[in-house]
């Protein structure tokens, strides 16, 4: 529950809670993931809209990676945190666990080369938006396209390693 009824005082009471919490830690990498929706399959019913409104805060956070969701239009474009969080490393949201269409490895490819245009290849890290968690005994996809997804996301990192390592 919001304790202050200005979103940008919450906002700045998150990014020092978080800082708050990662002081003094020194050695693993510490991320921050901002999920925009699990729960359902359907697309319309879930979080839109690009980062615009969370930028002052995560350019405050002290962690090293920022983990958010991009296999979604609903996300709106790459740009936009490329710009204002790129020295910071990107987990890149490449794969929607929601859908049963298996995204292609030519696909995740352009997708990781966008966001490329604005960190360097050691900042960034492909990942699936959110995870394929089951929520109230119902899986968001089946194993063997979770399987498949992902096996196109392996591949997909190893046509990135070699073209750019």
């Amino acid at each position: 529950m919001a304790t202050r009824r200005d979103v940008g005082a919450e906002l700045q009471f998150a990014a020092d809670m978080i800082n708050r919490i990662v002081e003094g830690i020194s050695g693993p990498r510490i991320g921050l993931h901002i999920c925009r929706g699990n729960w359902s399959t359907k697309e319309e019913v879930l979080l839109a809209g690009d980062y615009t409104p969370l930028l002052p805060a995560l350019v405050r956070m002290n962690v090293d990676q920022f983990v958010l969701e991009y296999a979604t239009p609903r996300a709106g474009d790459v740009k936009i945190v490329g710009e204002a969080l790129n020295q910071k490393e990107l987990g890149l949201g490449v794969i929607n666990p929601r859908t049963a269409e298996v995204e292609t490895t030519a696909e995740i490819v352009v997708r990781a080369e966008k966001a490329l245009a604005f960190f360097k290849p050691a900042q960034l890290f492909l990942n699936t938006d959110c995870g394929f968690g089951c929520f109230a005994d119902r899986c968001v996809n089946v194993e063997a396209t979770a399987t498949a997804k992902i096996m196109s996301m392996v591949q997909a990192a190893e046509v990135l390693r070699e073209k750019y390592a």
